[in-house]
């Protein structure tokens, strides 16, 4: 039936299939940049329905915020306050004992404060903290050291990547190792 209709049109079938699949790019096309446009980093989605046309969100403080993969008191708090310096603010309004340790899917309060910028002329001495480190003593693995540090033994992960240990399983008294933030 499909071919006589097409014959009945004069239309190879090349073309439909040309059509078709030029079809198929465009809306592939409109599918990816509708993600990419509403899911590009630094854009703070709320719950609230907005009529406004803005290509960024504002949320209104104080609020929540689900932490996600990959973020930091600092990431969340560049989003909310656009100054990584308010981490502090979200640490103390969340009673955080240890604010490296957030976990992802925690509800974070997010509360109303001014911007925290840091005075001109530090931003220099910010760039040059040294990384943590941590010298290896006899009995010591990666485990026992990420409990020590992180209170978490599974950080070991972390630990052996940011030295570029090709086994964890070894490493020796005296070793220095760099202990990621």
């Amino acid at each position: 039936m499909w071919k006589k209709y097409l014959k009945e049109l004069s239309f190879p079938e090349s073309y439909i299939s040309i059509t078709l699949g030029f079809l198929v790019v465009v809306v592939g096309g409109m599918l990816l940049y509708n993600f990419f446009t509403k899911n590009r980093p630094g854009t703070i989605i709320t719950n609230e329905t907005s009529n406004t046309t803005s290509s960024q969100e504002v949320a209104v403080l104080p609020t929540t915020h689900k932490v996600g993969e990959n973020e930091s008191l600092w990431v969340i708090a560049q989003k909310y306050y656009n100054s990584g310096y308010n981490w502090v603010t979200i640490a103390k309004a969340n009673n955080l004992v240890n604010p490296d340790r957030i976990e992802v899917g925690q509800e974070m309060i997010i509360p109303k404060a001014e911007t925290i910028t840091p005075p001109s002329g530090e931003v220099s001495s910010i760039a040059t903290v040294v990384p943590k480190t941590y010298t290896v003593v006899k009995g010591d693995d990666l485990w026992n050291i990420a409990v020590r540090e992180y209170g978490d033994g599974y950080a070991w992960v972390r630990i052996a990547k940011e030295n570029n240990l090709a086994n964890p399983n070894i490493i020796h008294p005296g070793n220095v190792l760099m202990l990621p933030r």
